[in-house]
C-alpha cells in the first residue's frame, strides 16, 4: 500500500486526503490543529463555492451541508461612483446555485471524518527541516500549508507572478441581521460593488458555526479610503469601522447594515499578501516534495476563487495519483501533474484575476455596463465564475471583447429587441 503525506488541513489537503482514502491508499495528514481548535478559532476566509467543485464534493459524498447551507442562485454586480446610486447595477442568475460554508465548519467536520475511517492524523505544526526527513519516508508528499516558512520551500515562479506586493487589503466580517435589498430577487444573492480607485465591495450568504450569515468584506487597495483597519483592536471595532466604511463609501446599500451583528467572538479578520505562483517541485536531499492549493498558487480573493481552485487542485491530483498506480512519484509526474493542473484551471485564473486587481480598460468597463442592457453578456459574465478559462475568450482581451460585444448587440438587432 502507497504511503502519501499531506501536510495542512485546508480545502486541497483534505479534499485530497479523504479521496485517496477511498482509494485505499494510506494517507496521513499533518494539521497544526486539532478539529476542535479549527472549528472555535477564528475565521479563516470567505469560502464561496460554485457548482463544478461542489460537485466534486457530492461525488466523494463528503458535502454534508445541502439543506443547511445558504442556496445561492444569483448574483448581483453594481459599479458606484461618488453618489447615493451605482452606475451599472444588473442581477443574473447562476445555473446552478453555489454555496459558501465556513471553513471552520467544513474542516472540522472533515477532519474528524479522516480520523473516524482510520487515517493517521498528527496534529504538528510542520517545519520546512522535517520536509526533508519525510520526503525518504513516504513515497510522496504533499505541501498544502504555507505557514511557518513551508511556501518559501517553493521557489517563486517569476514569469507568472507580476506582483511583489498585495494589491488589496482584505477585511472580512460574518454578520448577523444583514437586510438583503429589496431590488435583489431573493435573499441568497452574492452582491458585487466595484468602487473605482477605492476596491471592491463583497457581500455573500453562507453557513457558519451558528448557522446561517452573510459575510461582508472589503478588498481594499493600498493606501486607498478603504484600507483604514490597521489600528483596530477588537472584532467589535472591526465590525464598527466597517459600518463606517459602508455609510461612505457604499450610500445606496445603506437599509441593508442598519442592524448587523457579528457572528460570534471571532467572527473578523484582516490581512492581505502578494499573489504569487511558485514553482511546484521542491528538490531536497532525500527527494521532492509536491505542493497544491494556495502553497503554490496564491490567487488574491478579489474573484472568489479561492476555494475554488484548492478543490480543483484536489480533483487534478486526486486523479494522476489514481492513474500513477505502482509507478513512482518522482519529479517528472509531480511536474505534469501540475502542469495539467495549470492548463485545465489555473492561468486562465490567474491572469483574469491578476487583471481585475488593475484599474478595469475600458473595454471591460464597456461590458460591464452593455450587461445591464443585454442579459447574454450578464449570464455569461456569471457563469463564467465558475470556469474562468471562458473570460479569456471574450472579456479580458480588448479585440475580442469588441467583437464579442458586436456579435451580442447584433443578434439583438435580429430578434428585435
Amino acid at each position: 500500500m502507497r504511503k502519501i503525506l499531506i501536510v495542512g488541513a485546508g480545502q486541497s489537503g483534505l479534499q485530497l486526503a479523504l479521496g485517496l482514502q477511498q482509494h485505499g491508499y494510506d494517507v496521513t495528514v499533518m494539521s497544526a490543529r486539532t478539529a476542535d481548535e479549527i472549528e472555535h478559532g477564528n475565521i479563516m476566509s470567505s469560502q464561496f463555492q460554485f457548482d463544478s467543485t461542489l460537485k466534486f464534493e457530492r461525488d466523494l459524498g463528503i458535502y454534508f451541508w445541502d439543506g443547511k447551507a445558504p442556496r445561492t442562485p444569483f448574483t448581483r454586480f453594481m459599479v458606484g461612483a461618488d453618489g447615493p446610486a451605482p452606475v451599472v447595477d444588473w442581477t443574473s442568475p447562476l445555473k446552478k446555485p453555489g454555496a459558501d460554508v465556513d471553513q471552520r465548519v467544513k474542516m472540522s467536520r472533515w477532519l474528524r471524518l479522516f480520523a473516524d475511517n482510520g487515517g493517521n492524523l498528527v496534529i504538528h505544526s510542520a517545519t520546512p527541516a522535517e520536509l526533508d526527513t519525510w520526503a525518504g519516508e513516504y513515497d510522496l508528499v504533499i505541501v498544502a500549508a504555507g505557514k511557518d516558512g513551508l511556501a518559501e520551500v517553493f521557489d517563486r515562479d517569476a514569469s507568472r507572478s507580476p506582483f511583489t506586493a498585495p494589491q488589496r487589503m482584505l477585511s472580512v466580517v460574518y454578520v448577523n441581521g444583514y437586510q438583503p435589498d429589496p431590488a435583489d430577487p431573493g435573499d441568497h444573492t452574492v452582491e458585487f460593488h466595484m468602487l473605482p480607485g477605492k476596491g471592491e465591495m463583497i457581500v455573500m450568504p453562507a453557513l457558519t458555526v451558528s448557522g446561517p450569515c452573510h459575510i461582508l468584506f472589503f478588498e481594499a487597495i493600498p493606501g486607498g479610503p478603504l484600507d483604514v483597519f490597521g489600528d483596530i483592536q477588537s472584532p467589535q471595532q472591526h465590525l464598527e469601522r466597517f459600518v463606517e466604511l459602508l455609510e461612505l463609501h457604499v450610500p445606496w446599500a445603506c437599509q441593508q447594515y442598519t442592524k448587523l451583528e457579528l457572528t460570534d467572538a471571532g467572527a473578523a479578520l484582516r490581512g492581505g499578501f502578494a499573489p504569487a505562483v511558485r514553482h511546484p517541485v521542491a528538490a531536497l536531499p532525500s527527494g521532492c516534495v509536491l505542493g497544491m492549493g494556495d502553497v503554490i498558487v496564491a490567487n488574491d480573493p478579489i474573484t472568489g476563487q479561492g476555494s475554488n481552485m484548492a478543490a480543483k487542485f484536489a480533483s487534478v491530483y486526486l486523479d494522476a495519483i489514481l492513474e500513477r498506480g505502482d509507478q513512482p512519484f518522482d519529479r517528472a509526474f509531480m511536474r505534469h501533474t501540475f502542469e495539467t493542473f495549470w492548463t485545465l484551471h489555473g492561468r486562465a485564473t490567474t491572469e483574469w484575476t491578476n487583471i481585475m486587481l488593475q484599474p478595469p480598460p475600458p473595454h471591460m468597463l464597456e461590458l460591464l455596463g452593455a450587461a445591464s442592457q443585454f442579459t447574454a453578456i450578464a449570464h455569461r459574465y456569471t457563469e463564467a465564475f465558475d470556469d474562468p478559462n471562458d473570460f479569456l475568450e471574450w472579456f479580458t482581451d480588448p479585440d475580442k471583447a469588441a467583437a464579442y460585444l458586436a456579435e451580442v448587440v447584433g443578434a439583438a438587432a435580429g430578434s428585435g429587441h
